[in-house]
């Protein structure tokens, strides 16, 4: 398939399923929309869940840069920024959010979803190896535990709190993962209080 066509048929189910929601999204809607024959679309996708999961990874719309400032802490909080610009920008937050409601029934779109999850992971996975190569990084660090506290703190306050990030958000969740949440200076921050007499 010419890759002009293809990107017209992902951006066309982008659309649709901002629009109309996982349930209004069809084939012979993303037909109608790309101008591309039904047919042709089942024979490259067997489903629209199939659909939605190439077009998730691949689309202009939810695409991303992964940064490489030559700090983990300015890339994390770049990439951060990147992700909050996508969770509050219409059509791209309209596509993330209707797809992540939709896939908590669907079996199909979740594997889709896991899928982008999967793609965006790999792609940001060089930044942390970056970092230990700098001395940034402690070998026994996960990045997928950070890269999940940080993402899941923007997803829950844009998405689920449904509120706004203000200018230093992304700075303090960063610093709050890397460098912890006690007190600095305290040697009894991050312990039990001691009780007693």
């Amino acid at each position: 398939m010419a890759p002009r066509k293809k990107d017209e048929i992902l951006n066309a189910a982008l659309r649709l399923l901002a629009e109309k929601g996982y349930e209004g999204l069809t084939i012979e809607g993303v037909a109608e929309r790309s101008g591309v024959n039904k047919t042709t679309i089942y024979r490259w996708w067997p489903s629209k869940a199939a659909l939605l999961g190439t077009a998730l990874v691949e689309a202009r719309a939810l695409d991303f840069e992964v940064p490489d400032t030559g700090s983990l802490r300015d890339d994390l909080r770049a990439l951060l920024r990147g992700l909050a610009r996508l969770l509050t920008t219409p059509p791209a937050a309209d596509i993330a959010v209707a797809a992540l409601g939709a896939a908590a029934g669907n079996p199909d779109l979740a594997a889709a979803v896991k899928g982008f999850f999967a793609d965006r992971f790999a792609r940001e996975l060089p930044m942390f190896g970056r970092a230990r190569e700098r001395g940034e990084l402690d070998e026994s660090a996960d990045p997928m535990l950070i890269v999940d506290m940080l993402a899941g703190a923007v997803w829950l306050r844009v998405v689920f709190r449904q509120l706004p990030l203000d200018e230093g958000f992304t700075d303090h969740a960063v610093t709050a993962v890397l460098d912890g949440v006690g007190r600095r200076g305290d040697p009894r921050a991050g312990r039990p209080a001691q009780t007693g007499g």
